[in-house]
C-alpha cells in the first residue's frame, strides 16, 4: 500500500559551502603525511643500534667495524656482519689514529644546517594546526558533523517544520471526533488570538494526549499544526535525557528559546513519560539528571522565567499514571484529552482513509469489516489493509477481495498457519471435540457474542480456535454475560471428558481465563454472595492491558471466603455447561466429525449443520457447500 507522504518525510540535506579548500580534508592530509613520515622513520631506523663511546672503542680494537660516517659529533657505522650502529663522540686525534690503524673506511660530512624555510615552518606549525582545527569545528557545526556534537550537546534536538511543509489536517485523521473538538480551541486561538483576549480568556498552555498505542495521538498533533498553519517543533521525551549532567535542562531551555522566537507555534513532545516521570522514586534523589530536566520543563511551562507568548505544548503518552503531579496541574497541562480505541463508525472511517490508495474488489464491504474488527486501533486497521494487500499481491490478483481481509485478520489476531506442524489422528480428534465443545455452547447460550467460525488448523500457539465476534461495541458487561463466558470456556474440557474420557493440557488457558473472570466478579464487581464489596486492591492499567499488583488489605479468613465464592461460581458454570452438552450430545458429535473432515467451518455452515437458529454473524466470506 502506498503511503501518503507527510512533512515528516521531507528532510533538507545540509548545505555545505564549497568556496575554498575543505579544512577537513586538509587536516586529514597533514595527519596522513605525518603518519607516513613516522612510519618511514621507524622503518629506516629500527635496525640501528645506539652504542656508547666505550663500546665503540671496543668494536674498533676488535676489528669488527667495516665503515663509519662522521658528521660533527655523530658517528654512524656498519659492522662487518651487516648491522648498523650510531654513537655520539667528541672527535680526537686518538680516535682518528685507531680508525686509520684498523683500515676502516671513513667518510666525513659537515654539520647539517636548517634553512630559513624550515625554521619558519616549524615556528608557525602550531598556529597552522590550531587554524585547521577551528576551521574544521566551524564547518562541522554548520553541516551537523560528528565533532559538532561536542559543542552542541546542550542544543535542542527538536525538528522544526515551517507551516508550508505541513500537509496533514483533520481530514487525514478519521474518528476521534471528541478529541478534535477539544483541539479546535487551540487552532482558533492560534488563528485569532484577539477573539479570546478581548474577554480575558486564556488558552491552555499545554494539552496532554493520552490513550493506547496506535490510536493516533501523534497524528492528531500533526493535524493541529496543519490546521493552524503555524510553526511546529517535534521532539521525543528521550531526546532530552543524556549521560552528561545538565544537558537535558539545557536542551529544554534551548527548545523554548527557539519556540518563543517563532511564536505563535506548537511544541510537540512525544512519549513525555520518558522525562516527566514522578520525582523522588529513582536512584539519585533530586539530583538525578532526568529530574533536573523535568524541573526545567516545569519552569519553562509555568514559572518566573516564563514570558507571555503563544507557545502551546502538546504532549503524548500512554502512561499518564507515572507522570509527575506538578506537570499535570492547571497552568502547565491544563487539559488531558483521551484518544480511545475507535468505535464502529470511527473504524469504518479509518478503513476508508487507509483504503484510498489500494484497489478494493466489489465484494469488499468496509462496514462489515469494521463490525468484525472490535478492539482494533487505527494502526491495527491500517496494518489489516496492508496485510490484505500483501496477500493479494502474492497471489497476483488485480484487486483485493474480501477473502484477503478474512485471512489477514486471522493472521493478525491468531498468527500465521503452522503448516509444518503435523498432528496425529488422535490429536486432531481431541482438538476437534475440544473446539466443538466451545462452539456448541457459544451458539446455545443467549448472552454470548455471535459465533463466527471454528478451525482445527494450528495457528500461533493454538492447535485450534473457536471464534466469536461481538455484534456491536461493548462498554459494560452483565453478570449473565460473564457467567456465559465462563461456561463457554469450560466447553472444551467438558467435551474431552464426556466423549473421549480424557483430559488434556489444551484446557489450561481456558481454566486460567475462567478463574480470572470468576475472581474479578467476586473481588471487584460484587457479583457473588459476599455482596457489593471490593476485596482486591489490584489496579488495572487501561492502556497497558495488564494489572499492577498490590498486597491485599484483608484477613486470611476473608481470603478464604473469596476463594470459596470463586470456586462456587466455577463449579456452578461447569455443572450447567455439562448439562447443556449432554442434552445436545448428537449435535456436538456431528460438528466434531464435520470439523475433522473440513478442518475449518464458517458460522453459516455450522448453524445449518446442527439446525440451530443463527444470530448476527460476521461472515465476510460466503462459503460453498461440499
Amino acid at each position: 500500500m502506498k503511503k501518503k507522504q507527510t512533512f515528516f518525510n521531507k528532510k533538507k540535506k545540509p548545505n555545505f559551502k564549497k568556496n575554498g579548500p575543505n579544512a577537513v580534508w586538509l587536516l586529514v592530509f597533514f595527519l596522513m603525511l605525518g603518519m607516513i613520515y613516522l612510519f618511514w622513520y621507524n622503518s629506516a631506523n629500527r635496525q640501528v643500534e645506539r652504542i656508547n663511546y666505550t663500546k665503540l672503542l671496543n668494536l674498533i680494537n676488535t676489528d669488527k667495524i667495516e665503515s663509519v660516517i662522521v658528521q660533527d659529533q655523530l658517528v654512524r657505522g656498519t659492522l662487518k656482519n651487516g648491522k648498523h650502529f650510531e654513537s655520539y663522540v667528541i672527535p680526537s686525534e686518538k680516535l682518528w689514529e685507531q680508525l686509520k690503524s684498523k683500515k676502516i673506511n671513513i667518510e666525513v660530512y659537515p654539520p647539517e644546517k636548517q634553512g630559513w624555510g624550515t625554521y619558519i615552518f616549524l615556528s608557525f606549525l602550531p598556529l597552522i594546526l590550531i587554524f585547521l582545527w577551528l576551521a574544521y569545528m566551524r564547518q562541522s557545526q554548520a553541516g551537523g558533523g560528528g565533532a559538532s556534537k561536542i559543542f552542541s550537546v546542550g542544543k535542542s534536538k527538536a525538528r522544526f517544520f515551517s507551516p508550508n511543509t505541513i500537509n496533514v489536517t483533520f481530514k487525514d485523521v478519521a474518528g476521534v471526533q471528541e478529541a478534535k473538538e477539544d483541539l479546535k480551541d487551540v487552532i482558533e486561538f492560534l488563528k485569532k488570538p484577539a477573539k479570546f483576549e478581548r474577554l480575558g480568556a486564556k488558552i491552555p498552555k499545554g494539552i496532554l494526549l493520552t490513550g493506547a498505542p496506535g490510536n493516533g495521538k501523534t497524528l492528531l498533533a500533526k493535524a493541529v499544526a496543519g490546521e493552524a498553519s503555524c510553526p511546529f517543533f517535534s521532539i521525543s521525551g528521550s531526546d532530552f535525557v543524556e549521560v552528561f549532567v545538565g544537558v537535558g535542562a539545557s536542551r529544554v531551555r534551548d527548545l523554548f528559546i527557539q519556540a518563543k522566537k517563532n511564536a505563535p507555534c506548537i511544541v510537540f513532545i512525544d512519549e513525555i513519560d520518558a522525562v516527566g516521570r514522578q520525582r523522588g522514586i529513582g536512584l539519585g534523589g533530586g539530583n538525578d539528571e532526568r529530574e533536573q530536566t523535568l524541573n526545567q520543563l516545569l519552569a519553562e511551562m509555568d514559572g518566573f522565567s516564563t514570558e507571555h507568548g503563544s507557545v502551546i505544548v502538546l504532549a503524548a503518552t500512554n502512561r499518564p499514571d507515572v507522570l509527575d503531579k506538578a506537570l499535570l496541574r492547571p497552568g502547565r497541562f491544563d487539559r488531558s484529552i483521551e484518544v480511545p480505541y475507535p468505535d464502529l463508525i470511527s473504524r469504518k472511517k479509518i478503513l476508508e482513509v487507509h483504503s484510498k490508495n489500494v484497489k478494493l474488489g466489489k465484494d469488499v464491504d468496509l462496514e462489515k469489516i469494521a463490525r468484525g474488527t472490535p478492539g482494533f486501533s487505527g494502526a491495527d486497521l491500517e496494518n489489516l489493509i496492508n496485510e490484505a494487500a500483501l496477500r493479494a499481491s502474492k497471489a497476483n490478483k488485480s484487486e483485493i477481495n474480501i477473502e484477503d481481509f478474512e485471512i489477514a485478520r486471522d493472521k493478525l489476531i491468531l498468527g500465521s498457519e503452522r503448516k509444518t506442524l503435523i498432528l496425529s489422528n488422535k490429536e486432531k480428534k481431541i482438538t476437534a471435540y475440544h473446539e466443538s465443545g466451545h462452539s456448541l455452547l457459544n451458539m446455545l447460550l443467549p448472552d454470548t457474542d455471535p459465533f463466527h467460525k471454528v478451525t482445527i488448523i494450528p495457528r500461533g500457539r493454538a492447535l485450534g480456535v473457536s471464534w466469536s465476534l461481538p455484534e456491536k461495541d461493548r462498554h459494560s458487561e452483565t453478570k449473565s454475560e460473564l457467567l456465559s463466558k465462563i461456561m463457554v470456556l469450560m466447553g472444551g474440557l467438558i467435551a474431552e471428558k464426556l466423549f473421549l474420557n480424557e483430559q488434556t493440557s489444551g484446557a489450561a488457558n481456558d481454566i486460567e481465563v475462567a478463574t480470572k473472570i470468576a475472581r474479578k466478579m467476586v473481588t471487584r464487581l460484587g457479583m457473588s454472595d459476599l455482596g457489593p464489596i471490593t476485596f482486591d486492591e489490584t489496579k488495572e492499567h487501561p492502556y497497558l492491558g495488564r494489572d499492577i499488583q498490590r498486597l491485599p488489605h484483608h484477613s486470611e479468613r476473608t481470603s478464604q471466603k473469596v476463594d470459596d465464592a470463586v470456586e462456587k461460581i466455577i463449579k456452578s458454570c461447569h455443572q450447567k455447561a455439562t448439562g447443556l452438552i449432554s442434552t445436545n450430545k448428537e449435535k456436538l458429535e456431528k460438528l466434531a466429525e464435520k470439523l475433522l473432515e473440513k478442518e475449518t467451518l464458517q458460522a453459516e455452515e455450522v448453524y445449518k449443520l446442527i439446525d440451530i437458529e443463527p444470530r448476527i454473524t460476521h461472515n465476510w466470506v460466503k462459503t460453498k457447500e461440499n
